[in-house]
């Protein structure tokens, strides 16, 4: 994030002389996916997704707990296909030996970060996935 905010600051500044930072767009899209992509899993953990549960609040605690094991269970599946999916795109990139057409940046390692990405919010389902489904112990809600 810091890299991204002195990238734009400077170059805003330097548009001022006449003189921008070359590719400021390319990095901004890396390191955008790059950040994106780290965050999920992290953000999966707090709870810091936008949630609209006044459906499922009415229902019973064990509804709740079998509709979240099923919610889990399906988004680690879709996540893990994603990060496969995203893994097979990279090792295209990295055959072919893409670049970025202003700075000649290799596009392979961004593609597999944010594979990365994909493959911690996968854990962190599968983790949500057994706290919902495992039996509640004294102490747990």
């Amino acid at each position: 994030m810091v890299a991204m905010i002195l990238l734009a600051c400077s170059n805003i500044f330097l548009r001022l002389a006449w003189v921008p930072v070359s590719g400021t767009f390319e990095l901004m899209g890396y390191f955008c996916a790059i950040v994106t992509a780290f965050a999920l899993g992290y953000t999966q953990m707090k709870r810091g997704h936008i949630a609209v549960d006044i459906l499922v609040q009415r229902f019973s605690k064990k509804t709740q707990r079998l509709l979240s094991s099923i919610n889990s269970l399906i988004c680690m599946i879709f996540f893990t296909i994603v990060a496969g999916q995203i893994t097979q795109y990279g090792i295209t990139l990295w055959k072919t030996g893409e670049v970025t057409e202003t700075l000649r940046i290799i596009y392979y390692p961004f593609t597999f970060g944010v594979a990365l990405g994909c493959v911690s919010l996968s854990v962190v389902f599968l983790s949500d996935f057994l706290h919902s489904v495992l039996p509640v112990t004294k102490g747990e809600k």
